[in-house]
């Protein structure tokens, strides 16, 4: 009868450690349901209030990804751990791009500055050119931008001495503040019977400086260049930025292009 007795105590302890672990179990699953509807609905919030402060110079779907473990314990500590933006179709002020944009610590007040952006743009051959022309002034030498692996390749034609005299030049890119530098590295002149050395005159073909494209005016306030990689396929431009407010007013107060 003892044994009996002992062996029912110890079947309704372990009923009881299974029914606990069962009960812990049901509100953890049911806590991470609730966070994962949370999660979606902070996202469907944070893509909604993109879309209402974005310029009105810019179009294309955005999708939001809210990272971190628990979307409310962030919210309640006053800010998401990251925050990913992905635009593979976006298009600002008639250029197309491939936006990614990476944001930490995000405030849920948005009069705060975000704590760090990182972003990823990238344009293709004819993007690049669009951006060019906007930049040149009116009546700076025609020029064609053509990518290269590291470098860029100028194609153009321009006057010398009443004579029209088309070039070709091979530049390197690199990005300063607001603006695409490309620094010409060489040069020749073509002809209709072939090409010719062009080093001695290479400032009378691509200017004594190099062909700056200013992207401030597609840019917040607050956000700089950090980088320029290009390939045959595209030029990835990273951004960055420690100052950003997630307002309507400092999205839409876009840089401006000093001359020079």
């Amino acid at each position: 009868m003892a044994d009996r007795a002992a062996r029912t105590r110890r079947r309704r302890g372990m009923s009881a450690i299974v029914i606990a672990s069962l009960t812990v179990l049901g509100l953890i699953a049911a806590f991470f349901i609730v966070d994962a509807g949370a999660r979606s609905y902070a996202e469907g919030r944070v893509k909604q209030e993109i879309a209402d402060n974005l310029p009105d110079t810019v179009t294309g779907d955005v999708s939001v990804s809210i990272g971190g473990i628990s979307v409310i314990a962030q919210y309640l500590s006053g800010s998401f751990e990251r925050v990913a933006l992905t635009a593979p179709a976006l298009s600002v002020d008639g250029v197309a791009a491939s936006v990614r944009v990476v944001a930490t610590q995000v405030p849920i007040d948005k009069g705060k500055p975000v704590g760090d952006v990182r972003g990823v743009v990238d344009l293709d051959q004819s993007a690049l050119n669009t951006l060019l022309r906007s930049s040149l002034a009116a009546d700076a030498p025609d020029a064609k931008l053509a990518l290269g692996s590291g470098e860029v390749h100028y194609a153009g034609s321009l006057s010398v001495l009443g004579f029209p005299i088309g070039y070709e030049a091979i530049a390197t890119p690199t990005a300063v503040g607001d603006s695409l530098l490309f620094a010409p590295k060489s040069a020749k002149v073509t002809t209709g019977s072939g090409s010719i050395d062009a080093v001695e005159i290479l400032p009378l073909i691509v200017g004594q400086k190099p062909v700056r494209v200013c992207v401030a005016k597609y840019l917040p306030e607050g956000v700089s260049l950090a980088g320029v990689n290009v390939t045959p396929e595209r030029a990835r431009i990273t951004l960055e930025s420690s100052s950003l407010l997630l307002t309507r007013k400092s999205l839409t107060t876009l840089g401006n292009c000093t001359a020079g």
